[in-house]
């Protein structure tokens, strides 16, 4: 933790004043006298915003600055999946290398946290997860990285993955993950109950990847419900992408967003250009913790994406065809705020008594930064250090 007085800002797109940092924790905003021995940090009139949060990714999979992969496949879920885990040792992606350019880039394009799922199957058991830990070590001070097990490949179809899962929680992991229940494993219920029961041994959260659409995908959702509800996981349960939320059936919709709120389950969306996504205005006005990540990005399920949570604020800005200024507002809290919500980051904002994580954006207003998206952070703070300037991190690239 550090001191710091950041001058000339605009918290969260307000008039200029000073932010005063102590000890890591934000203890004044408004006009500051010089205080003796601290350091100073011009704003240049930014706006100050609470740090970025990218609520699910994939820090083991990118191919981020590595020659360039050649994608010829067919874009079907089991194939892609298939083809990473036999292929991606031949392909070089060494975990620790490549999670550290991803998490890097996203520190240095103002993210302060990170929830990354890391796959575990029985090709590579905790190989890949080991090589985050290293990540996660190397960038303490830098950025917080969440780790969940994630069973990439299946459960129920991949006999030995949960004993795998239980040894990652064991070994420091925080969040559990799943995939599909009827899609992947073609056993809701064995999926689910195994799920729950480890979650439950170890204590942890579960966020589970829900690509199942339409009134597959909202009986899943049932299961769901049925469990939170028998094992007590109120508030601790996310599901990430819920795809079937984006069915053209209002009223069904309506009825599964009231259970989600009833139960407090977070939402993380990634705003997938190409499925049906939930409607992340009416999941917040249901009082629903909505956030959001960038997925994956250039990697061998395709090329898009970048390691920055502005870039997608703007994706789901369009998926949800915001144009007002108060929408676009709504697209950065989603990619900040709501995250933390999602996460369970407690203290994430700017405010006295909050965290000092906050980052700079260039723009006239708060909607501006959001669809300015070329511009650079000018200034990130994570724990009341500067740890990136001008888009680039103190830490270099490996």
């Amino acid at each position: 933790m550090s001191d710091l007085l950041v001058r000339n800002v605009r918290p969260l797109g307000a008039d200029p004043t000073d932010i005063l940092i102590r000890d890591g924790i934000i203890v004044a905003i408004g006009p500051a006298d010089m205080p003796q021995g601290i350091a100073v940090e011009d704003g240049g009139g930014a706006i100050a915003w609470p740090g970025l949060i990218d609520a699910h990714t994939h820090l083991d999979k990118t191919t981020w600055g590595m020659d360039w992969h050649e994608n010829n496949r067919e874009a079907v879920l089991r194939s892609r999946i298939d083809f990473e885990r036999e292929n991606r040792l031949a392909i070089g992606i060494d975990p620790h290398r490549q999670s550290m350019r991803h998490a890097i880039s996203l520190a240095a394009n103002g993210a302060s946290h990170i929830r990354s799922h890391v796959d575990i199957d029985m090709t590579h058991g905790l190989r890949l997860v080991e090589g985050v830990q290293q990540t996660r070590e190397a960038l303490r001070d830098i950025i917080d990285i969440q780790i969940v097990a994630f069973p990439q490949s299946g459960v129920m179809v991949a006999p030995g993955v949960v004993d795998l899962l239980d040894q990652a929680l064991a070994n420091g992991c925080e969040v559990l993950g799943g995939i599909d229940p009827c899609g992947i494993d073609r056993d809701p219920k064995g999926q689910l109950d195994a799920l729950f029961a480890l979650a439950s041994k170890h204590d942890v959260p579960i966020d589970i990847h829900l690509h199942e659409a339409g009134e597959l995908g909202a009986f899943t959702m049932e299961l769901i419900f049925e469990r939170v509800r028998a094992n007590g996981m109120q508030g601790r349960f996310a599901i990430s992408h819920a795809f079937a939320l984006g069915m053209n059936d209002h009223l069904r919709v309506g009825h599964l967003i009231e259970q989600i709120a009833a139960l407090d389950i977070a939402i993380v969306t990634t705003g997938a250009p190409s499925a049906t996504v939930p409607s992340v205005k009416r999941l917040r006005e249901a009082g629903v913790r909505v956030g959001a990540g960038c997925d994956g990005i250039r990697d061998t399920w395709g090329p898009w994406g970048q390691p920055d949570m502005i870039d997608r604020a703007t994706v789901i800005g369009m998926r949800n065809g915001f144009r007002s200024d108060a929408d676009l507002r709504l697209a950065l809290e989603i990619v900040s705020t709501g995250g933390a919500a999602a996460m369970g980051v407690p203290g994430h904002g700017v405010a006295v008594g909050s965290k000092a994580d906050f980052t700079l954006l260039d723009g006239q207003t708060v909607a501006h930064a959001v669809v300015n998206t070329t511009a650079p952070r000018p200034l990130v703070i994570k724990a009341g250090r500067v740890i990136a300037r001008g888009g680039r991190s103190i830490v270099e690239m490996p």
